[in-house]
């Protein structure tokens, strides 16, 4: 109701009370009885409010004068809408025992949530972060919206700068932290890598003793979270000390893994629809994560195999031509690409072509685009650089890009990606359309 929402967030409620069904923050998608949360960033999401109750949203949130119907007036917007996560995680205390899971890294924390929801959801009732919704707005709206019976919760934590995990943990109150990575991303705000290590570590850090940190233990920034944590630690990877070790990992002609772990539930195997033998570890976490959970880690395993991953993320696609095109445009840093790259040249092709855009947001940028461009080379793939000349190769725009795409066919194989900033799903349009 509009008046907890009051209660929740020290507001005053204006107009009539009214029955609220979920949270949203984007007056395009809002659906009827949801309450509307105008944040202010790039654009005042105020000036949407008309929009969001055109939509049918119940109420909305405001520090401004009320527009009519029913208002919550707040101090704060983004500030309101933590207190209402923080009281949405408390309401569903009862039922989630054990069962909240917080997933970080630098690259592959959005896949590794995708495989838990999956590995989880034929067992329990589970509700997940949509897409990449990872900070203090998108956190909060996917407890919010959790239904009334869910029995699982699996949380995607970001980090742009230190303290912002913290924040998340505080609200979601987490028993299960993965940790999959710590790698060069985000650099250029915590001050280097190790900054990257400090704050994907305030996951584990926020874990009580009665938790558990899952960790990623063939990175070694990872695996030395464990003296961090109060919580129990369990570690998965190929390292022949990992907890849940993977023990072989077989790629078809798409590079789609086939793989087989050991774990201390008995030995699994999976098999994955999606590219690349870096999907495979974020699956294991998945397992990892089933295990401590005490479900049946066989059907937990059986259902990766049709896990739907979030868009942009290296999927694949067939276009008229027969051409194969790799979307994986969400985002992109030296780890990702490295990644992408090998799965790229391990898929059976007659050509290989990575379509490549900008890596933002680099501590060492001039370095680490050319340590990509080598590694293509030595790949053997053909690194086509677009709206950049990061790479130290010739940069060409997408119109470009995508008349080279034209000439792919049958037999070729093309990779897109880059970091937003890049807006490469604008050529993958192109090259499939």
């Amino acid at each position: 109701m509009a008046a907890d929402v009051a209660k929740a967030t020290n507001g005053v409620l204006v107009g009539q009370n009214a029955h609220l069904s979920g949270v949203s923050f984007d007056s395009r998608s809002i659906r009827p009885g949801q309450l509307f949360v105008p944040i202010v960033a790039d654009r005042d999401g105020h000036e949407f409010i008309a929009a969001a109750l055109k939509a049918g949203a119940g109420a909305y949130l405001t520090c401004r004068e009320p527009e009519g119907r029913t208002a919550v007036v707040v101090n704060d917007t983004l500030q309101a809408l933590l207190q209402l996560g923080s009281w949405g995680r408390a309401k569903l205390d009862a039922q989630l025992v054990g069962r909240v899971v917080g997933v970080t890294g630098s690259v592959g924390k959005t896949s590794t949530k995708d495989f838990i929801a999956a590995a989880l959801g034929n067992q329990l009732r589970v509700c997940a972060s949509d897409k990449s919704f990872n900070n203090d707005q998108g956190l909060p709206i996917t407890v919010l919206n959790a239904s009334d019976d869910v029995q699982a919760l699996v949380l995607e934590m970001g980090m742009r700068g230190f303290g912002e995990i913290s924040r998340l943990c505080s609200i979601a109150r987490p028993h299960i932290g993965v940790v999959t990575a710590v790698a060069e991303a985000h650099t250029e705000r915590v001050g280097g890598i190790e900054g990257v290590a400090r704050a994907k570590a305030e996951l584990v850090q926020a874990l009580d003793a009665s938790g558990t940190a899952i960790l990623n233990a063939d990175d070694e920034r990872v695996v030395a979270m464990r003296e961090s944590t109060k919580a129990s630690v369990l570690t998965y990877g190929t390292n022949l000390n990992a907890d849940v070790r993977m023990q072989s990992c077989e790629l078809d002609d798409l590079a789609r893994p086939t793989a087989t772990a050991t774990t201390p539930w008995g030995t699994v195997s999976f098999s994955l629809g999606v590219p690349g033998a870096h999907m495979a570890m974020n699956a294991l976490a998945a397992v990892a994560v089933a295990g401590v959970m005490e479900l049946d880690v066989q059907l937990a395993a059986a259902s990766l195999r049709e896990a739907k991953l979030s868009p942009m993320r290296m999927n694949v696609i067939r276009n008229g031509s027969g051409a194969v095109v790799v979307d994986d445009t969400y985002n992109a840093n030296p780890s990702s690409m490295s990644a992408a790259l090998q799965s790229l040249q391990s898929m059976n092709a007659k050509r290989r072509v990575a379509f490549v855009g900008l890596m933002a947001e680099l501590a060492n940028p001039d370095r680490e685009h050319r340590e990509i461009a080598a590694l293509a080379q030595r790949l053997g793939i053909e690194l086509v650089a677009v709206n950049t000349d990061a790479y130290g190769v010739p940069s060409i725009d997408i119109a470009q890009a995508a008349e080279i795409g034209r000439g792919l066919g049958e037999g070729d194989v093309a990779l897109v990606k880059g970091s937003r900033i890049a807006q490469l799903e604008r050529l993958v349009e192109q090259l499939t359309s």
